[in-house]
């Protein structure tokens, strides 16, 4: 779960983590009654999206007057698709120097891996295309943990101010700790800023591993606080795992690795999916008709590919499915299925019986792809 900036600094306070004084607000009226921070602030719109400066969803303000009049622009505002319903204001800091942290896990090694850099403020994907030597990846056994003389060493490698090596390293072993106390996917900063209040996390970017919900009482409360799409909304009660993205390819697969795959081999013959849907292991008749239900609330989709490899999921009944969730129905876009393994024989038997013209059978990943593409150009 990718949580909000103000949520992730909820999160920082817990771990003492050093993190501008700020307000969180949905409205206006909110403002009343706040007079503890000190100008100038900064407003800073709550989206799950980047690009929120650029956009107009951050302003600089110094007085009162200037904050009622940035808080009326940005709440309400479209950034992206996303709109802006709350707002984070905070102190401003005066920023020397500009750094990157963050955790995560690398799985194929099977460590954390910790990247810190001194060019922080900039988009990292590009501080590691472009100047690789910039960026220091550190891999850490999650059995030994983060030592200090570790962290000391990485400052020094990322040529980061040797006169605040303490804090630096400090505030690190406290981004360490709220990554794996706290059950974190990724824990992101940028900046982590020197400033005149010495070393502060300005931004927030953390994502929680929600399999150990069960261990934390306020994934539950930051999750209630997260808007999500009618279309998740639904698929989240029908048990589906649902993932709305931006492309036109609607995906429908059984297991995660080979919707992932499917998304893969889209893309490589020029196509873009339209969501991330797994239908689970032991898919049935009715989980696929819940799975076509969803994709029918989004307008993007113009053609439909469902990838199914049987094992424990049997393809007669998800031909079941897709017989029941079409029949009688004008379907507004093509469905390209592929089904192989367990009952696929039967499963092609009963579709090939079901005469519809928008429902095209493929023989293999690659050839459903390309057409599933075809019909969504």
């Amino acid at each position: 779960m990718n949580l909000f900036e103000y949520q992730g600094k909820k999160l920082y306070k817990q771990y003492d983590i050093p993190t501008p004084t700020s307000i969180f607000i949905r409205s206006q009226s909110e403002l009343a009654n706040q007079e503890s921070l000190l100008f100038p602030v900064v407003v800073k719109a709550q989206v799950q999206v980047g690009g929120r400066g650029k956009a107009g969803g951050i302003k600089l303000v110094s007085s009162h007057d200037e904050l009622k009049t940035a808080v009326n622009e940005i709440l309400g505002m479209d950034i992206k698709g996303h709109r802006v319903e709350s707002l984070l204001i905070e102190e401003a800091s005066t920023i020397i120097k500009e750094y990157y942290i963050s955790f995560t896990l690398d799985r194929s090694v099977k460590k954390y891996l910790m990247l810190l850099s001194a060019k922080g403020g900039m988009d990292i994907e590009e501080v590691a295309e472009k100047n690789p030597e910039d960026l220091i990846k550190i891999y850490i056994s999650p059995s030994e943990g983060l030592t200090e003389e570790t962290i000391i060493n990485a400052i020094k490698d990322a040529n980061l101010d040797p006169e605040f090596t303490n804090e630096i390293k400090n505030i690190i072993l406290k981004l360490y700790n709220l990554f794996v106390a706290g059950d974190c996917d990724l824990v992101e900063v940028n900046p982590l800023a020197i400033t005149n209040n010495g070393v502060l996390a300005l931004d927030s970017k953390i994502t929680l591993d929600m399999n150990a919900e069960y261990r934390h009482e306020e994934f539950n409360e930051f999750e209630a606080d997260i808007p999500i799409p009618d279309s998740e909304a639904f698929a989240k009660s029908k048990g589906l795992n649902f993932i709305k993205l931006d492309g036109s390819v609607g995906i429908i697969g059984n297991g995660a690795g080979l919707v992932m795959s499917t998304l893969d081999v889209v893309s490589e013959h020029g196509g873009k999916a339209a969501n991330f849907l797994d239908i689970g292991g032991g898919a049935k008749a009715e989980t696929v008709t819940a799975a076509l239900e969803v994709l029918e609330s989004d307008s993007n989709v113009k053609s439909v590919l469902i990838n199914i490899f049987g094992g424990i999921t049997r393809c007669d009944l998800v031909a079941e499915g897709i017989v029941e969730a079409t029949k009688g129905k004008f379907l507004k876009w093509p469905i390209i299925v592929r089904l192989d393994g367990t009952n696929s024989k039967e499963g092609l038997k009963i579709l090939s019986q079901f005469k519809n013209e928008k429902i095209i059978i493929s023989e293999s990943m690659d050839e459903a792809a390309k057409l599933a593409v075809k019909e969504s150009q």
